[in-house]
């Protein structure tokens, strides 16, 4: 007679009844989905399958997990505040977020349908110009980002693609179901600090996530690179990975990320265009820059044609990629289809562009400058977040915010802003985010999460890392505006029910 008995219930009681005080103490927040519990009211069997093993690391969590903090110091992971001089050190958890392989199944299959969907749109707006032509996107949309780079019109990526990595940012509704918040095709960061974060959790806790059957991101990595040297001319390219130097926000993770796949970091003043090709400056000589994967905004990529006042870019490099001489990805201007202001027409575009239904939906955005969304939003205005429609605002509002915390004078000057100029601004539903537990104190505790997930082009098609960057917040606002700058960060496990491919590009 077959045993219908569940996993979780024949599981022995380890790591002396810690596991059972952890799940007895634990509570979700009232109306707020919660990862490690479901609406059923008992633990998903894949986080309890991890907590079980888990527990008997926890008694020399500390020990082990100080040895990850003493990596992280050595190494040097740190990041850095806008606006601040002085880095700060990595603040990460030792729980990863666990996700099931049929729920991770989805998650691709959502962020591949949008990735490819943003590239249909960059083509269009750099191309025949079809969707503001014939109406399925206002002209003010597109003209009214600063990232939208009239100098590219009518330039074919010499890829082929606009995109080579995509990366959406996502947290799961009060239905349970997961959203988009943001859209990342500027020059999405996170993979390195993702990478960085499974370095040390991986190390901390060896045979635990061994024994779970995680999925490795080293697959992902070789498929990157793969498809980068497949964008070049040559078969043997040399692959830049342009930084704006030190004091970038994100100098650790580019740095350690041009290290890990074998690229060179390079800064502006490091390459010259010349002759229809950028070349790398060495003590041997010139030597040519085939691809440049940049982690410099469009804008100041080259003082010439953009922003005159950069020292961040290379003169003549829009030219040098006009005549096919470099590739550069992601391509200049791919940043416009991360505006607020287009999600409010993203569900519309995908049914033109690809025939489809949005698979993951994004957070209900109107961009007021249409008279009737204008008119929703400031009738529903105190139950509304109101944010910049486009990057670089620097006006009165910096980031999004919600309209019922502002104070009257506040709320008196938003509204002479919405009457003035309307098209600066969108109104989003403001969304709630789920929680996933943290150890806080010997205790697990929920708390709010967004995961970044990123899309590469590679030879074989989009691919999709197997994890991502996930920051958590320190309080208990679930909101998602107020992730804030006392967010943590946090692994991210993909468990499979097989044993997966085991692979490493880390030089021994």
């Amino acid at each position: 007679m077959a045993d219908d008995t569940s996993t979780a219930e024949r599981r022995e009681p380890r790591g002396d009844g810690r596991l059972e005080r952890w799940l007895a103490d634990y509570r979700p927040l009232p109306g707020v989905p919660d990862e490690l519990i479901g609406p059923d009211g008992r633990p998903r069997e894949h986080w309890t399958g991890f907590l079980d093993e888990f527990a008997n690391y926890a008694a020399d969590a500390d020990g082990r997990f100080g040895m990850a903090a003493r990596h992280i110091r050595d190494s040097g992971a740190s990041y850095r505040i806008y606006g601040e001089e002085t880095e700060r050190s990595w603040p990460l958890d030792p729980l990863p977020l666990i996700l099931s392989q049929a729920e991770w199944d989805q998650i691709v299959a959502g962020v591949t349908q949008r990735a490819e969907l943003m590239e249909a749109i960059l083509r269009d707006l750099y191309g025949e110009g079809r969707l503001v032509s014939e109406g399925a996107l206002p002209a003010a949309v597109v003209t009214g980002s600063p990232d939208f780079l009239r100098a590219m019109r009518g330039v074919a990526p010499p890829a082929g693609r606009y995109l080579q990595i995509y990366a959406a940012d996502l947290g799961r509704g009060p239905d349970g179901r997961w959203w988009v918040l943001e859209d990342r095709a500027q020059a999405p960061s996170g993979a390195g600090y993702a990478l960085e974060n499974r370095l040390v959790v991986s190390r901390a806790y060896p045979n635990l996530y061994t024994g779970l059957n995680v999925h490795r991101l080293a697959p992902f990595f070789d498929a990157l690179r793969r498809g980068l040297a497949a964008s070049a001319e040559r078969e043997e390219p040399r692959i830049c990975l342009l930084t704006p130097g030190p004091f970038s926000q994100t100098y650790f993770e580019q740095a350690h990320l041009a290290r890990y796949l074998g690229f060179l970091l390079v800064e502006g003043d490091d390459l010259v265009a010349r002759d229809g090709k950028v070349w790398v400056r060495t003590i041997a000589g010139l030597k040519r820059a085939d691809v440049i994967l940049r982690r410099v905004d469009s804008d100041f990529l080259d003082p010439l044609e953009l922003n005159a006042a950069s020292r961040l870019g290379v003169p003549g490099l829009l030219e040098a990629l006009r005549s096919g001489g470099v590739t550069v990805l992601n391509m200049p201007g791919s940043g416009v289809v991360e505006s607020r202001a287009l999600m409010g027409f993203s569900a519309g575009l995908c049914r033109r562009l690809l025939g489809e239904e949005l698979k993951l939906p994004n957070v209900a955005t109107w961009w007021c400058g249409q008279p009737r969304e204008q008119a929703h939003i400031e009738a529903e205005l105190e139950q509304m977040a109101v944010a910049p429609a486009f990057a670089g605002y620097h006006g009165f509002l910096a980031g999004p915010r919600l309209v019922a915390e502002l104070s009257p004078d506040e709320k008196a000057e938003l509204r002479a802003r919405l009457a003035d100029r309307p098209g600066d601004f969108v109104g989003q539903e403001v969304a709630q985010l789920s929680t996933m537990p943290v150890l806080r104190d010997g205790r697990l505790e929920p708390r709010p999460f967004i995961l970044r997930v990123f899309c590469a082009a590679t030879p074989e098609g989009l691919r999709v890392m197997p994890g991502g960057f996930c920051r958590t917040s320190d309080g208990a606002d679930v909101r998602a505006i107020f992730m804030g700058e006392g967010a943590r960060t946090t692994d991210v496990w993909v468990i499979d029910d097989k044993p997966v491919e085991r692979m490493t590009l880390i030089q021994s």
